[in-house]
């Protein structure tokens, strides 16, 4: 396979490239890296002479010597924490642990405590690189999605096959690609077979099968075949492009812990400083005690009440919780949505392309007075002509499959009527197929039908011509959905237009809680909204939808989840949550990591206010020293950030 190298005929070009932009900075962050570690290993050397030479330097009365060895050794350790300190102070926030970090170090130095002074330091240093990996790996989730991006695309012209980047290609063009390599933009498949790994997309490990006339997504992966395809969307439309673009802003929604915490630590650090300052003079001016030892006493407490293990470990728990989600083909559109999911105690359902495949067949044919089932079938087929909704094509697809041919000049005036069905005049004479609701509210008489499955009523120039029974089959692991949903206390419900009889067959199948039929769009959103009342004691309402007419209740709900991967834009679009499989089973999934992500980011709060809470009373009272300080600060931080990483061995 040939190498496809990455390339832009501009520098402009290149410097708005997300790809190239990602390789520039893990690039820059790589050196930042060993430039780091170059330093704080010297620096340890120099601590570890210190340490030894210290007798040594005031035996031969050297100590201006030994100040600037140590001050090389401090600097080194510490040049990036004075350095965002300054930033800090030149903000105005002159608060935030950098600046803690500098005020205990400076203390330390002022009252000769040396090796202290950089040990914090070497010991702060630590825990950052320490932090930069737990970052790097919480990272990796979503970094690699970004990576999954194409690169370029092989694109057929009249001159022969030339290599585009896939911003450039246009809806209608074809594309090939090899095995080993990612498709560029979504398309359907024109020529060639190939095994497609979907996992950057969906989550989904278990490689795909595509053919002639199968979709196919960008940023799959051929594996063991060519195949060339007819772009059907823009790059900047493709799934690809919108996952990116969800899980990019994901992180700039945040959760009213990291608000608080955020919030918290910036009220929390000045008021340590007043304490720390109180502890520095107080007891000496009024008790006449050693101003050294209480000096010292004050910078053991600013040390241990850093704030780093909240400030970094918390966002960094809910940040892994969206790329353990995303890693599981589960897009989650900010931290404030993780928080929600926890709280969800009852999710409602659509039914057609959610719970069921949406995929329709005809089953049963039945005309009344005098029609024929040919005739009715014709009948069907006109009215529903220009419709886009499954049950329409299914009847279509049936009329076609039985030799039909429908003689589109006599068809005028087809219209859809939202939620109740179809309407055309075909040569003349008036056809209406729908719902029951739309022959009862055209005033036209028929009987109830006794068939099994979604009901298709016909009627032409105001006769009922009969109707048609149209099946449709639950999604495999459906069933398997509300079982998890109810073992996790969660109670579930359907919201469908279809009618009573077919709904309640699906519900009992499915051992649903409740479920409402015969539902127009506008009424699923009143019947949401009573849902949503009876849970607001309880806890929150979650809905799953897939068509556009799911778009209102979607946006209406506490936390609104999307079907992604057939799915309408619109439903995509307004929900919080979009699941990548058209998998119910996602939905327990997902509720259980955000209830996981929050546990750990609650698990990490009371562990660091315990542990500082006890170092800080221990620190006043001079039983803890500057080095218990350091390593319960730096130890805090480590493993509340060892804790927030547990999320992606989650496993249900």
């Amino acid at each position: 396979m040939e190498p496809i190298t990455h390339r832009h005929s501009t520098f402009e070009d290149a410097a708005n490239c997300e790809v190239c932009s990602a390789r520039a900075r893990q690039q820059r962050n790589s050196l930042f890296l060993n430039a780091d570690a170059i330093m704080l290993y010297v620096a340890i050397v120099l601590f570890i002479c210190e340490l030894f030479f210290e007798n040594l330097f005031h035996e031969h009365n050297l100590q201006s010597w030994e100040f600037a060895f140590v001050l090389v050794a401090y600097l080194l350790a510490g040049g990036t924490v004075l350095t965002n300190a300054l930033k800090t102070v030149l903000r105005g926030d002159f608060f935030d642990e950098n600046v803690l970090m500098v005020i205990a170090t400076a203390g330390a130095l002022a009252i000769h405590a040396y090796s202290e002074a950089i040990g914090i330091m070497i010991f702060f240093k630590i825990g950052e690189l320490m932090q930069s990996l737990a970052v790097a790996r919480s990272r990796h989730s979503i970094t690699a999605l970004l990576a999954s991006k194409p690169e370029m695309a092989r694109v057929h012209t009249s001159s022969g096959v030339v290599e585009r980047v896939p911003e450039e290609v246009v809806i209608g063009e074809k594309v090939t690609v090899r095995p080993g390599e990612k498709i560029p933009l979504d398309g359907v498949v024109l020529e060639g077979n190939s095994q497609i790994n979907t996992a950057a997309i969906t989550g989904e490990s278990v490689p795909i099968s595509a053919h002639k006339g199968d979709e196919v997504m960008a940023g799959q992966i051929c594996i063991d075949g060519a195949i060339t395809l007819r772009v059907t969307r823009l790059f900047k439309e493709s799934s690809i492009a919108k996952i990116m673009d969800l899980v990019e802003n994901a992180t700039a929604r945040k959760a009213k812990t990291e608000k608080f915490i955020t919030t918290f630590a910036k009220y929390y650090t000045p008021y340590v400083v007043l304490i720390a300052l109180a502890v520095a003079f107080i007891p000496s001016l009024v008790m006449g005690g050693d101003l050294t030892k209480w000096v010292y006493r004050a910078l053991v407490l600013l040390v241990i009440s850093c704030p780093c293990a909240l400030v970094i470990s918390i966002p960094l728990g809910y940040f892994g919780g969206i790329g353990r989600a995303s890693s599981s083909g589960i897009l989650i559109k900010g931290s404030n949505f993780i928080d929600a999911l926890a709280d969800v105690t009852a999710v409602a359902f659509d039914k057609t392309g959610t719970l069921t495949h949406g995929i329709f067949v005809v089953n049963h044919i039945d005309p009344v007075n005098g029609f024929t089932k040919e005739q009715l079938i014709e009948s069907a087929a006109a009215a529903e002509f220009n419709s886009t909704h499954p049950i329409a094509r299914s009847i279509l697809e049936y009329y076609k499959a039985h030799d039909g041919k429908l003689d589109e000049t006599g068809l005028e005036e087809a219209k859809t009527i939202s939620g109740r069905g179809t309407s055309a005049h075909y040569f003349g004479k008036y056809i209406l197929a729908g719902n029951a609701s739309l022959l009862t509210q055209q005033r036209i008489n028929f009987s109830q039908s006794r068939l099994e499955g979604t009901i298709v009523y016909v009627a032409v120039d105001r006769v009922f011509a009969g109707a048609i029974s149209i099946g449709d089959a639950l999604r495999d692991d459906s069933v398997e959905a509300i079982r998890q949903l109810n073992e996790q206390g969660i109670e579930t419900t359907m919201l469908t237009g279809d009618n009573e009889k077919a709904a309640s067959a699906f519900a009992e199948e499915l051992n649903l809680d409740t479920f409402h039929a015969g539902l127009l769009p506008e009424e699923k959103v009143a019947f949401f909204e009573e849902l949503q009342a009876k849970q607001d004691r309880k806890g929150r309402i979650a809905f799953v939808g897939d068509g556009i007419n799911d778009a209102p209740v979607i946006a209406r709900a506490d936390v609104g989840i999307a079907m992604g991967g057939l799915g309408s834009d619109a439903a995509i679009e307004t929900a919080d949550v979009v699941l990548m499989t058209d998998a119910p089973s996602k939905v327990p999934q997902a509720i259980a990591i955000a209830r996981q992500t929050r546990t750990i980011v609650w698990q990490n709060i009371v562990f660091a206010f315990v542990v500082k809470g006890i170092f800080i009373t221990l620190g006043i009272f001079g039983i803890a020293t500057m080095w218990e300080a350091v390593f319960a600060d730096v130890g805090t931080s480590l493993l509340a950030l060892a804790n927030s990483t547990r999320i992606f061995t989650f496993k249900r």
